[in-house]
Protein backbone atom coordinates (compact mmCIF):
# COMPACT_ATOMS: atom_id res chain seq x y z
CA UNK A 1 0.00 0.00 0.00
CA UNK A 2 2.52 2.38 1.03
CA UNK A 3 4.47 1.62 -2.09
CA UNK A 4 1.41 2.10 -4.26
CA UNK A 5 0.24 5.50 -2.76
CA UNK A 6 4.14 6.83 -3.32
CA UNK A 7 4.03 6.01 -7.05
CA UNK A 8 0.67 7.64 -7.74
CA UNK A 9 2.04 10.66 -5.11
CA UNK A 10 5.08 10.66 -7.40
CA UNK A 11 3.07 10.52 -10.63
CA UNK A 12 1.03 13.64 -9.72
CA UNK A 13 4.11 15.59 -8.79
CA UNK A 14 5.81 15.16 -11.66
CA UNK A 15 2.99 16.19 -13.95
CA UNK A 16 2.37 19.14 -11.56
CA UNK A 17 6.55 19.79 -12.18
CA UNK A 18 6.18 19.55 -16.10
CA UNK A 19 3.24 21.81 -15.88
CA UNK A 20 5.16 24.37 -13.91
CA UNK A 21 8.24 23.88 -16.34
CA UNK A 22 5.87 24.47 -19.78
CA UNK A 23 4.16 27.64 -17.94
CA UNK A 24 6.78 30.10 -19.32
CA UNK A 25 6.97 28.94 -22.37
CA UNK A 26 2.61 29.08 -22.75
CA UNK A 27 2.71 32.38 -21.23
CA UNK A 28 5.51 34.09 -23.02
CA UNK A 29 4.49 36.65 -25.47
CA UNK A 30 7.85 36.69 -26.95
CA UNK A 31 10.18 33.57 -27.41
CA UNK A 32 13.87 33.81 -29.13
CA UNK A 33 15.48 31.37 -31.55
CA UNK A 34 19.20 30.87 -30.11
CA UNK A 35 21.19 32.12 -27.10
CA UNK A 36 21.77 35.79 -28.24
CA UNK A 37 19.35 37.19 -25.87
CA UNK A 38 17.65 36.12 -23.00
CA UNK A 39 14.37 34.58 -22.60
CA UNK A 40 12.52 31.16 -23.60
CA UNK A 41 14.87 29.78 -25.78
CA UNK A 42 14.31 27.48 -28.99
CA UNK A 43 16.85 25.43 -31.19
CA UNK A 44 14.69 26.06 -34.47
CA UNK A 45 12.28 28.57 -35.47
CA UNK A 46 9.79 25.88 -36.17
CA UNK A 47 10.10 24.88 -32.26
CA UNK A 48 9.62 28.73 -30.89
CA UNK A 49 6.58 29.30 -33.31
CA UNK A 50 4.65 26.06 -32.15
CA UNK A 51 5.67 27.34 -28.75
CA UNK A 52 4.80 30.94 -29.01
CA UNK A 53 0.90 32.12 -28.04
CA UNK A 54 -0.80 33.59 -31.33
CA UNK A 55 0.30 37.31 -31.16
CA UNK A 56 3.36 36.79 -30.12
CA UNK A 57 7.00 37.76 -31.27
CA UNK A 58 9.89 35.28 -32.45
CA UNK A 59 13.03 36.61 -32.23
CA UNK A 60 15.60 34.99 -34.46
CA UNK A 61 19.09 35.47 -33.52
CA UNK A 62 22.20 35.44 -36.10
CA UNK A 63 23.02 32.05 -37.23
CA UNK A 64 22.09 29.81 -40.16
CA UNK A 65 18.58 27.87 -39.79
CA UNK A 66 18.40 24.39 -42.55
CA UNK A 67 14.69 24.45 -42.17
CA UNK A 68 10.99 24.65 -43.35
CA UNK A 69 8.65 26.63 -41.37
CA UNK A 70 5.16 26.37 -41.45
CA UNK A 71 2.95 29.13 -39.52
CA UNK A 72 -0.78 28.94 -39.02
CA UNK A 73 -1.67 31.62 -35.89
CA UNK A 74 -0.82 35.33 -35.49
CA UNK A 75 2.49 36.94 -34.76
CA UNK A 76 5.59 38.32 -35.63
CA UNK A 77 9.14 36.74 -36.74
CA UNK A 78 12.09 39.10 -36.91
CA UNK A 79 15.64 38.84 -37.14
CA UNK A 80 17.46 40.61 -34.52
CA UNK A 81 21.37 41.31 -34.51
CA UNK A 82 23.64 40.47 -32.07
CA UNK A 83 26.62 42.14 -31.63
CA UNK A 84 28.16 43.22 -35.05
CA UNK A 85 25.91 40.52 -37.07
CA UNK A 86 22.05 40.67 -38.17
CA UNK A 87 22.11 37.92 -40.14
CA UNK A 88 19.22 35.19 -39.48
CA UNK A 89 19.83 33.17 -42.58
CA UNK A 90 17.05 30.03 -43.34
CA UNK A 91 18.95 27.75 -45.36
CA UNK A 92 17.83 24.75 -47.31
CA UNK A 93 18.24 21.68 -44.86
CA UNK A 94 20.78 19.18 -46.16
CA UNK A 95 18.52 17.02 -47.98
CA UNK A 96 16.95 19.36 -49.64
CA UNK A 97 13.17 20.94 -49.96
CA UNK A 98 10.46 18.53 -49.58
CA UNK A 99 6.76 19.71 -50.24
CA UNK A 100 5.03 21.18 -47.51
CA UNK A 101 1.85 22.36 -48.80
CA UNK A 102 -0.08 23.05 -52.41
CA UNK A 103 -1.28 26.02 -53.76
CA UNK A 104 -4.41 27.20 -54.42
CA UNK A 105 -4.50 25.28 -57.65
CA UNK A 106 -3.48 22.23 -55.77
CA UNK A 107 0.30 22.28 -57.23
CA UNK A 108 2.59 20.62 -55.01
CA UNK A 109 4.86 23.89 -53.31
CA UNK A 110 8.07 23.62 -51.63
CA UNK A 111 8.09 26.57 -49.31
CA UNK A 112 10.61 27.71 -46.79
CA UNK A 113 8.58 30.40 -45.01
CA UNK A 114 4.73 29.29 -45.35
CA UNK A 115 2.18 31.60 -44.01
CA UNK A 116 -1.43 29.71 -43.96
CA UNK A 117 -4.86 29.17 -42.65
CA UNK A 118 -5.75 33.14 -42.45
CA UNK A 119 -3.05 33.96 -40.03
CA UNK A 120 -2.13 37.26 -39.19
CA UNK A 121 1.48 37.43 -39.94
CA UNK A 122 4.78 39.92 -39.63
CA UNK A 123 8.32 38.34 -41.47
CA UNK A 124 10.82 40.65 -41.21
CA UNK A 125 14.69 40.85 -41.09
CA UNK A 126 15.33 37.41 -42.19
CA UNK A 127 16.97 36.18 -45.37
CA UNK A 128 15.68 33.24 -46.83
CA UNK A 129 18.50 31.63 -49.19
CA UNK A 130 17.10 28.62 -51.52
CA UNK A 131 20.55 27.42 -52.95
CA UNK A 132 21.11 23.80 -52.85
CA UNK A 133 16.99 22.91 -52.70
CA UNK A 134 17.55 20.02 -54.78
CA UNK A 135 14.33 20.07 -56.76
CA UNK A 136 14.25 18.85 -60.38
CA UNK A 137 12.33 17.72 -62.79
CA UNK A 138 9.07 20.12 -64.16
CA UNK A 139 6.79 17.94 -61.73
CA UNK A 140 8.56 19.07 -58.94
CA UNK A 141 6.91 21.11 -56.26
CA UNK A 142 7.63 25.00 -56.89
CA UNK A 143 10.23 26.33 -54.71
CA UNK A 144 8.84 29.20 -53.05
CA UNK A 145 11.00 31.72 -50.71
CA UNK A 146 8.25 33.03 -48.87
CA UNK A 147 4.97 31.65 -49.45
CA UNK A 148 1.46 33.51 -48.00
CA UNK A 149 -1.93 31.26 -49.06
CA UNK A 150 -4.55 32.79 -47.61
CA UNK A 151 -3.59 34.86 -45.31
CA UNK A 152 -2.51 38.49 -44.79
CA UNK A 153 0.59 40.68 -43.00
CA UNK A 154 3.67 42.44 -43.50
CA UNK A 155 6.92 40.83 -45.36
CA UNK A 156 9.09 43.71 -45.18
CA UNK A 157 13.09 44.07 -44.85
CA UNK A 158 13.61 40.57 -45.94
CA UNK A 159 16.26 39.46 -48.40
CA UNK A 160 15.25 36.26 -50.74
CA UNK A 161 17.67 34.40 -52.84
CA UNK A 162 18.58 32.01 -55.32
CA UNK A 163 15.04 30.55 -55.41
CA UNK A 164 15.92 28.46 -58.55
CA UNK A 165 15.35 25.20 -60.08
CA UNK A 166 18.49 23.22 -61.26
CA UNK A 167 19.99 24.49 -64.00
CA UNK A 168 18.16 21.98 -66.61
CA UNK A 169 14.75 22.55 -65.49
CA UNK A 170 14.78 26.36 -65.32
CA UNK A 171 12.03 26.76 -68.09
CA UNK A 172 9.87 24.81 -65.44
CA UNK A 173 8.05 28.45 -65.09
CA UNK A 174 9.10 27.34 -61.41
CA UNK A 175 10.72 29.48 -58.79
CA UNK A 176 9.29 32.17 -56.71
CA UNK A 177 10.95 33.96 -54.56
CA UNK A 178 8.01 36.16 -53.14
CA UNK A 179 4.39 34.49 -53.30
CA UNK A 180 0.99 35.66 -52.31
CA UNK A 181 -2.19 33.97 -52.98
CA UNK A 182 -6.02 34.09 -51.98
CA UNK A 183 -8.78 32.38 -52.99
CA UNK A 184 -10.68 33.42 -49.95
CA UNK A 185 -11.10 36.88 -50.22
CA UNK A 186 -9.32 40.36 -50.20
CA UNK A 187 -6.93 39.79 -47.60
CA UNK A 188 -4.53 42.67 -47.21
CA UNK A 189 -0.47 42.22 -47.81
CA UNK A 190 2.17 44.51 -47.38
CA UNK A 191 5.42 43.77 -49.31
CA UNK A 192 7.76 46.49 -48.82
CA UNK A 193 11.76 47.46 -48.53
CA UNK A 194 12.64 43.40 -49.45
CA UNK A 195 15.72 42.72 -51.79
CA UNK A 196 15.23 39.73 -53.75
CA UNK A 197 17.63 38.21 -56.24
CA UNK A 198 18.34 35.33 -58.35
CA UNK A 199 14.73 33.95 -59.02
CA UNK A 200 13.32 31.61 -61.57
CA UNK A 201 9.90 32.67 -62.93
CA UNK A 202 8.96 35.75 -60.41
CA UNK A 203 10.51 38.03 -58.09
CA UNK A 204 7.43 38.61 -56.17
CA UNK A 205 3.91 37.33 -56.97
CA UNK A 206 0.40 38.50 -56.04
CA UNK A 207 -2.37 36.32 -57.10
CA UNK A 208 -6.22 35.97 -57.09
CA UNK A 209 -7.79 32.63 -57.65
CA UNK A 210 -8.15 33.41 -60.98
CA UNK A 211 -12.00 32.81 -60.96
CA UNK A 212 -13.07 36.91 -60.91
CA UNK A 213 -13.56 36.36 -57.07
CA UNK A 214 -11.36 38.98 -55.25
CA UNK A 215 -7.85 38.33 -54.27
CA UNK A 216 -5.44 39.58 -52.31
CA UNK A 217 -4.41 43.47 -51.52
CA UNK A 218 -1.12 43.67 -52.10
CA UNK A 219 1.23 47.05 -51.33
CA UNK A 220 4.34 46.60 -52.86
CA UNK A 221 6.33 48.96 -52.18
CA UNK A 222 10.28 50.22 -52.33
CA UNK A 223 11.47 46.24 -52.88
CA UNK A 224 14.57 45.79 -55.06
CA UNK A 225 14.17 42.94 -57.67
CA UNK A 226 16.98 41.79 -59.65
CA UNK A 227 16.49 38.91 -61.98
CA UNK A 228 19.08 36.91 -64.06
CA UNK A 229 19.75 39.20 -66.83
CA UNK A 230 19.79 37.81 -70.71
CA UNK A 231 18.82 34.10 -70.58
CA UNK A 232 17.50 31.60 -73.08
CA UNK A 233 15.87 29.39 -70.57
CA UNK A 234 12.83 31.59 -68.93
CA UNK A 235 10.77 34.74 -68.92
CA UNK A 236 11.16 35.89 -65.84
CA UNK A 237 8.58 38.92 -64.49
CA UNK A 238 10.20 41.11 -61.35
CA UNK A 239 6.94 41.89 -59.97
CA UNK A 240 3.57 40.42 -60.99
CA UNK A 241 0.28 41.21 -59.72
CA UNK A 242 -2.43 38.86 -61.76
CA UNK A 243 -5.63 36.71 -61.70
CA UNK A 244 -8.06 39.36 -59.28
CA UNK A 245 -5.41 40.73 -56.96
CA UNK A 246 -5.32 44.54 -56.55
CA UNK A 247 -3.59 47.06 -54.97
CA UNK A 248 -0.33 49.19 -56.35
CA UNK A 249 3.25 48.81 -56.89
CA UNK A 250 5.08 51.91 -56.30
CA UNK A 251 8.57 53.28 -55.91
CA UNK A 252 10.48 49.61 -56.83
CA UNK A 253 13.83 49.08 -58.09
CA UNK A 254 13.29 46.60 -60.78
CA UNK A 255 16.13 45.27 -63.71
CA UNK A 256 17.27 42.51 -65.49
CA UNK A 257 14.41 40.53 -66.73
CA UNK A 258 14.96 39.76 -70.19
CA UNK A 259 14.28 36.52 -72.14
CA UNK A 260 16.32 35.72 -74.89
CA UNK A 261 13.52 33.71 -76.74
CA UNK A 262 15.05 30.39 -78.35
CA UNK A 263 15.66 30.70 -82.43
CA UNK A 264 11.90 29.68 -84.37
CA UNK A 265 9.98 31.02 -81.71
CA UNK A 266 8.44 33.34 -84.03
CA UNK A 267 5.63 34.18 -84.33
CA UNK A 268 4.71 32.88 -80.45
CA UNK A 269 7.71 35.19 -78.67
CA UNK A 270 7.06 35.95 -75.25
CA UNK A 271 8.75 38.16 -72.72
CA UNK A 272 9.94 39.18 -69.58
CA UNK A 273 8.41 42.13 -68.05
CA UNK A 274 9.79 44.18 -65.03
CA UNK A 275 6.41 45.00 -63.95
CA UNK A 276 3.22 43.01 -64.87
CA UNK A 277 -0.22 43.60 -64.40
CA UNK A 278 -1.62 40.48 -65.59
CA UNK A 279 -5.65 40.22 -65.36
CA UNK A 280 -6.22 42.05 -62.60
CA UNK A 281 -8.00 45.77 -62.87
CA UNK A 282 -7.89 49.28 -61.34
CA UNK A 283 -4.05 48.82 -60.15
CA UNK A 284 -1.89 51.84 -59.84
CA UNK A 285 2.10 51.72 -61.20
CA UNK A 286 3.54 54.46 -59.54
CA UNK A 287 7.23 56.19 -59.10
CA UNK A 288 9.21 52.98 -59.94
CA UNK A 289 12.17 52.72 -61.52
CA UNK A 290 12.22 49.84 -64.30
CA UNK A 291 16.14 49.38 -65.43
CA UNK A 292 16.99 46.92 -68.57
CA UNK A 293 13.91 44.76 -69.05
CA UNK A 294 12.39 43.20 -71.83
CA UNK A 295 9.42 45.13 -71.78
CA UNK A 296 8.83 47.75 -68.35
CA UNK A 297 5.62 47.58 -67.61
CA UNK A 298 2.79 45.90 -69.03
CA UNK A 299 -0.85 46.09 -68.20
CA UNK A 300 -2.18 42.80 -70.34
CA UNK A 301 -6.19 41.26 -70.01
CA UNK A 302 -6.16 37.40 -69.56
CA UNK A 303 -9.64 37.15 -70.80
CA UNK A 304 -13.44 38.78 -70.47
CA UNK A 305 -13.46 38.33 -66.49
CA UNK A 306 -9.70 39.12 -65.56
CA UNK A 307 -8.92 42.34 -67.32
CA UNK A 308 -5.65 44.76 -66.69
CA UNK A 309 -8.26 47.78 -67.59
CA UNK A 310 -8.33 50.86 -65.68
CA UNK A 311 -4.34 50.70 -64.95
CA UNK A 312 -2.68 53.43 -63.57
CA UNK A 313 1.01 54.00 -64.71
CA UNK A 314 2.57 57.21 -63.50
CA UNK A 315 5.56 59.46 -62.70
CA UNK A 316 7.47 56.10 -63.68
CA UNK A 317 11.25 56.16 -64.69
CA UNK A 318 12.02 53.45 -67.59
CA UNK A 319 15.40 53.17 -69.40
CA UNK A 320 17.39 50.66 -71.37
CA UNK A 321 14.20 48.92 -72.38
CA UNK A 322 15.52 45.72 -75.07
CA UNK A 323 13.77 43.96 -77.49
CA UNK A 324 10.08 45.75 -76.63
CA UNK A 325 8.01 48.55 -75.97
CA UNK A 326 8.57 50.34 -72.61
CA UNK A 327 5.05 50.77 -71.53
CA UNK A 328 2.72 48.11 -73.16
CA UNK A 329 -0.80 49.03 -72.98
CA UNK A 330 -2.50 45.72 -73.69
CA UNK A 331 -5.74 46.61 -72.00
CA UNK A 332 -8.74 49.06 -71.85
CA UNK A 333 -9.29 52.86 -70.22
CA UNK A 334 -5.60 53.39 -68.78
CA UNK A 335 -3.52 56.15 -67.96
CA UNK A 336 -0.11 56.50 -68.68
CA UNK A 337 0.95 60.40 -67.08
CA UNK A 338 4.00 61.96 -66.65
CA UNK A 339 6.61 58.66 -66.90
CA UNK A 340 10.19 59.56 -68.28
CA UNK A 341 10.71 56.92 -71.12
CA UNK A 342 14.74 56.75 -72.48
CA UNK A 343 16.62 54.10 -74.46
CA UNK A 344 13.32 52.18 -75.37
CA UNK A 345 14.15 49.16 -78.56
CA UNK A 346 10.77 49.55 -79.72
CA UNK A 347 7.95 52.13 -79.18
CA UNK A 348 7.96 53.82 -76.05
CA UNK A 349 3.80 53.86 -75.01
CA UNK A 350 2.27 50.88 -76.81
CA UNK A 351 -1.61 51.28 -77.13
CA UNK A 352 -1.63 46.89 -77.87
CA UNK A 353 -5.12 45.21 -78.91
CA UNK A 354 -3.85 41.60 -79.16
CA UNK A 355 -4.98 40.59 -75.31
CA UNK A 356 -8.31 40.00 -76.83
CA UNK A 357 -11.33 40.53 -75.81
CA UNK A 358 -9.84 44.11 -74.68
CA UNK A 359 -9.00 46.44 -77.89
CA UNK A 360 -5.84 48.39 -76.60
CA UNK A 361 -9.25 51.25 -76.59
CA UNK A 362 -9.79 54.31 -74.35
CA UNK A 363 -6.05 55.04 -73.07
CA UNK A 364 -5.21 58.41 -72.29
CA UNK A 365 -1.58 59.06 -72.13
CA UNK A 366 -0.32 62.33 -70.57
CA UNK A 367 3.34 64.84 -70.15
CA UNK A 368 5.16 62.35 -71.56
CA UNK A 369 8.95 62.57 -71.24
CA UNK A 370 10.81 60.43 -74.31
CA UNK A 371 14.24 59.96 -75.77
CA UNK A 372 13.53 59.06 -79.84
CA UNK A 373 12.67 55.10 -80.14
CA UNK A 374 14.29 52.70 -82.61
CA UNK A 375 14.38 53.74 -86.22
CA UNK A 376 10.72 52.77 -87.51
CA UNK A 377 8.86 52.82 -83.89
CA UNK A 378 6.84 55.21 -82.16
CA UNK A 379 6.79 57.51 -78.80
CA UNK A 380 3.28 56.09 -78.84
CA UNK A 381 2.15 53.59 -81.07
CA UNK A 382 -1.22 52.92 -81.71
CA UNK A 383 -2.41 49.82 -82.80
CA UNK A 384 -6.26 50.44 -83.03
CA UNK A 385 -7.27 53.71 -84.97
CA UNK A 386 -10.45 53.70 -82.57
CA UNK A 387 -7.81 54.91 -79.66
CA UNK A 388 -8.58 57.66 -77.49
CA UNK A 389 -4.97 59.52 -76.89
CA UNK A 390 -3.92 63.02 -75.40
CA UNK A 391 -0.61 64.27 -75.26
CA UNK A 392 -0.88 68.00 -74.24
CA UNK A 393 1.47 69.88 -76.56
Amino acid sequence: MFKSSFLRLSAFTMVVLAACFAQPIAQASTVVVGTCKTGVQFATIQAAVNAVPAGGTVDVCPNSYPEQVTIAKNLTLIGIASGTSDAAVVVTPATGLVQNGSDIGGNPVAAQIFVQGGADVTVSHLTIDGNNNQLSGCGAPNPIGIYYQNSSGKITDNAVRDVLMDPADQGCQLGLAINVESDNGALPITISDNSVRNYDKNGITVSGPGTGAAGPVAAVTANTVIGLGATTVIAQNGIQIGFGATGSVTSNEVADDIYINPPGCAPNCTGSSGILIYGSAGITVTSNTVESTQLAIVPATASASLTADGTIIKSNHVGGTQNFDALDLCSDGNTAESNTIYGSAQSGIHLDDSCSPSTGSSNTVNTIRLTKPAPGFWSVQAARATQLVRIPS
